[in-house]
């Protein structure tokens, strides 16, 4: 039973991996490159796009809290990259996207917004639960081989 738990982990945290880093890494920006795109549309399309990319990562976050809760004897050191990811999702999905989509909507609504650091810390959050799921997936499948 514990290989196919372990082989589940693997595919979600990769999964969830990729989501991460072809939506926050590559299209964040990128969209922006594209012929017509302005500001104001940008950030609608990205309002869109990182709303469903978080509704996708809970989906994923909860099946695999459930699978790592299955797994009660696996030490902390497999699980923890895991739990970090759990909890940056968390904050992101509380504090830091309804922040960074009232600044959208300001910037959308031909309103000024000051400078901020939200940005930055979104990346780099992003950048950490990126290594944390890489760091679990790691530890997962080279306990199934």
């Amino acid at each position: 039973m514990k290989s196919w738990i372990h082989k589940f982990i693997v595919v979600f945290g990769l999964l969830w991996t990729g989501f991460v880093c072809a939506i926050s890494f590559m299209e964040a920006w990128l969209k922006f490159k594209a012929d017509g795109v302005t500001r104001e549309i940008g950030l609608s399309i990205g309002r869109l796009v990182f709303s469903v990319l978080n509704k996708v990562e809970l989906f994923f976050a909860i099946v695999m809290l459930i699978l790592v809760i299955k797994l009660p004897r696996d030490p902390i050191y497999k699980k923890v990259g895991f739990y970090g990811a759990f909890c940056i999702l968390l904050f992101q999905t509380v504090y830091l996207l309804p922040q960074l989509d009232e600044r959208a909507n300001q910037i959308i609504n031909n309103g000024t917004v000051g400078h901020s650091n939200l940005h930055f810390v979104y990346v780099i959050l992003e950048c950490l639960k990126v290594f944390g799921l890489l760091y679990l997936t790691f530890k997962y499948l080279k306990a199934n081989t």
